[in-house]
């Protein structure tokens, strides 16, 4: 077996309670930590303590969702008494190395800067300020590999989710550099180390930085401009360069590892990318009265109660009084354009028939980033949806673990419409359908792989391009749901023979337990 893996995120996602995590990305990490605690793998993690985490989000007078970024606990952190330095443009930084066990997870080792000068560096997760995002990177990739180092850990494999850690890689070849290699010499002989997981086909979220920013900030270390050209480019790609920097990459679904193949063919040198599909973490994410229950009855009466859970704290949080006989659809992501969080409301007449009579109610939530004029504009959209229609849509403010479990616990259907193929994976339907709630989807991500239309959900579309797509997917949404999904509904015995076949098609093929093992056997063998 490959020895010790080192994993390298910005984000970890192991409970609403300590919000270093955004989304997708964190909630994967956090998941990928407690499934190698559960199969007893040697892993750890490594990221960095964000003094106060990515946001929080509420809806003012106006119906209009703000940020904020408040203070959080997290007096369970256990100082190492590891201290390490990085520089950042003139100054060294020294970095504080925290440990956490915690959740169920393995160890996880987390930088944050000593001197409050250098307390900007880490205040929020995923600003967008260039120097500030690059700052944060150095520290994580840089810092990381450093600290390894200092707390004596051996690493075989340094495992780099996404490209935000990839100056790991530079740091890597520098010390190798500093031991008297050449910089080819060092390049390969850290390449033998790394691995690299790439996430998302958006442009944006594959980071480019101008090669004298990186030079000015420190990110460089002793490469000169040729050596970091010939790693990520000028501008310098972060994506680029974890594929060249890797023996092996992967992507997070069979369809993504076909568009990612595809997206970086042109990159030469790049590590071979293969598929390996995300998991969800059984014990977080699925109910245990699910899990526990025998028959046909006893899961829909576990359904129930999760149902009328989700009901009482949506009603605490927003007032609206959802209706529990009604047909329940969740959709609840980050507020990303290409996710089209508001497709179903683009033909109101469709919807309105739909909602008339309480035969569908729609449950949303979903944070914006920040700094998104876009993604805030979405949100906007839903909670205007959410006033012209108070007894069929509701919108969750402030969208986090906690109310993600109860969400995909507790619906009836899980909606899913992003632009295909531009959605990697999209774990939260996993989690839904291994509770029961049964996945409305376009086939994008994960969903190819596990759909069988009828059986155990049911796919928007077959996966074709259109003129005008939004059209196209829309029509096929409203002709699944009133052909499809509501009959079923009316059948009882029908729809929970439903749920247990998206019970089992998740916990067997679909499992983080899973995920690491293919890691284990495709991703990390030397």
């Amino acid at each position: 077996m490959p020895g010790t893996v080192a994993y390298f995120c910005m984000e970890f996602g192991l409970h609403e309670d300590f919000p270093i995590y955004a989304g997708g990305l964190g909630i994967l990490a956090g998941d990928y930590l407690k499934a190698a605690r559960d199969e007893q793998l040697p892993v750890i993690g490594v990221g960095i303590r964000w003094a106060r985490g990515y946001s929080r989000q509420r809806v003012d007078a106006d119906g209009k969702p703000v940020d904020e970024f408040p203070e959080y606990g997290a007096d369970f952190l256990e100082d190492t008494g590891v201290r390490v330095r990085v520089r950042v443009a003139a100054r060294e930084v020294e970095a504080r190395v925290w440990h956490v066990e915690r959740w169920g997870s393995a160890p996880l080792y987390l930088l944050e800067p000593v001197d409050p000068q250098d307390a900007w560096i880490t205040y929020r997760l995923y600003e967008n300020a260039p120097d500030r995002r690059i700052a944060q990177e150095i520290l994580l990739g840089v810092g990381g590999v450093r600290a390894l180092r200092r707390l004596g850990i051996a690493v075989d494999t340094y495992h780099f989710n996404e490209g935000h850690a990839v100056f790991a890689g530079i740091e890597l070849i520098a010390d190798r550099m500093e031991s008297g290699l050449a910089f080819r010499e060092a390049w390969d002989a850290a390449r033998r180390a790394i691995v690299f997981t790439t996430h998302t086909p958006i442009s944006a979220g594959n980071e480019v930085h101008p090669l004298a920013d990186l030079h000015r900030l420190g990110a460089c270390l002793e490469l000169v401009d040729d050596e970091m050209r010939a790693i990520g480019g000028d501008p310098f790609n972060m994506t680029v360069a974890g594929l060249r920097l890797a023996r092996r990459a992967n992507a997070v679904s069979q369809l993504h590892g076909e568009v990612a193949r595809d997206m970086w063919k042109e990159v030469d040198g790049a590590a071979e990318i293969i598929a390996i599909t995300n998991g969800v973490h059984g014990p977080t994410w699925q109910d245990p009265r699910v899990a526990a229950a025998g028959t046909p009855e006893d899961l829909w009466t576990a359904h129930q109660t999760l149902k009328d859970e989700l009901c009482a704290m949506v009603r605490a949080r927003t007032g609206a009084a959802l209706d529990r006989d009604a047909l329940l659809i969740g959709f609840a992501r980050r507020a990303a354009t290409y996710k089209r969080s508001d497709l179903i409301f683009r033909d109101l007449t469709r919807f309105e028939r739909l909602a008339r009579g309480h035969r569908v109610q729609l449950v949303f939530a979903g944070k914006n980033h920040p700094d998104d004029t876009e993604g805030r504009r979405v949100v906007a959209t839903l909670l205007s949806a959410a006033r012209r229609f108070p007894q069929a849509v509701v919108f969750v403010p402030d969208y986090d673990m906690g109310v993600a479990r109860l969400l995909t616990r507790g619906t009836d259907v899980w909606l899913n419409n992003p632009v295909r193929p531009l959605e990697a994976c999209g774990t939260s339907g996993m989690k839904a359908g291994l509770n029961g709630s049964l996945n409305l989807s376009i086939l994008d991500g994960w969903w190819p792989e596990a759909c069988r239309h009828g059986e155990n959900g049911w796919a928007i579309g077959d996966g074709s391009s259109a003129a005008n797509q939004d059209d196209h997917d829309l029509a096929a949404l409203h002709g699944v749901l009133e052909g499809d999904v509501l009959p079923a509904w009316a059948d009882r015995a029908r729809w929970t023979r439903m749920m247990q076949a998206s019970i089992a098609t998740v916990a067997e093929g679909f499992s983080a337990s899973r995920m690491i093992r293919d890691y284990f056997a495709r991703l990390y063998q030397p």
